[in-house]
Formats: structure tokens, sequence, C-alpha cells
């Protein structure tokens, strides 16, 4: 299994993005890949609302950056000010990515719970 690092939406709307990460996991699971989402693990053990911990939690999941085979942007919802600032961090440090996207049959079923 590859190690990876997902990167997806969090702020703004969190329980719908957790959702939709639940998708991406399951995506990179189907892919023999073994994912890592910081915004998953760490907001339930921080406070997203508090800048210190905000801040405190991208540092230490951007740490998994080094270690991963690759670092996954899931992007059907776009870009958040999160994955922007992790893609150019990525980009300066010349570290290669990925843009995925859901599988359509995925995206439906997703949009489908998400509004249900």
């Amino acid at each position: 299994m590859k190690l990876v690092v997902i990167e997806s939406p969090y702020a703004g709307n969190p329980k719908r993005n957790l959702l939709y990460l639940d998708y991406c996991i399951r995506d990179c699971l189907a892919m023999d890949e073994s994912p890592y989402a910081s915004h998953l693990m760490l907001t339930t053990a921080l406070d997203d609302n508090d800048p210190n911990h905000r801040a405190l939690g991208i540092a230490a999941g951007l740490e998994w950056r080094m270690r991963a085979d690759d670092r996954i942007f899931y992007t059907d919802l776009g870009w958040s000010r999160g994955m922007v600032a992790a893609r150019n961090l990525y980009d300066k440090e010349g570290l290669l990515y990925t843009r995925r996207y859901l599988p359509p049959a995925d995206l439906r079923e997703f949009q489908r719970e998400s509004h249900g």
C-alpha cells in the first residue's frame, strides 16, 4: 500500500466536508492506498475556531508530507484556503501531488447524502 496524505476542505461546512472526506478515504482504500487526513483526526482533539489550535493542527498535519508516497488533493468541492496553502508549500518544496476527483457514482451518492 502507498501512504498518501489527503487534502480536502474542512472549514466552512465541517459536517458536509467530513462526509466528503469519508468518500475520499474510501476512494484511496479502493486504490490500495493507506490515507492520512489530519483534518479528521486533529480537529477532534483541537478547536478549529481557536487560531492557535488551528495553526498547530495545520503544522502537525503538514509534517506528514515528507513521509507520504503522494499527496492527494480532492477538488470536487473546490480549493479551500488550507488546500491552497498546502499546494503552495508543496510547490515551494518541489513535492509532487495528485489532483483527484471522486468517481462519478460516489460523487452523486455524496451529493444525495449531503443534501438529505
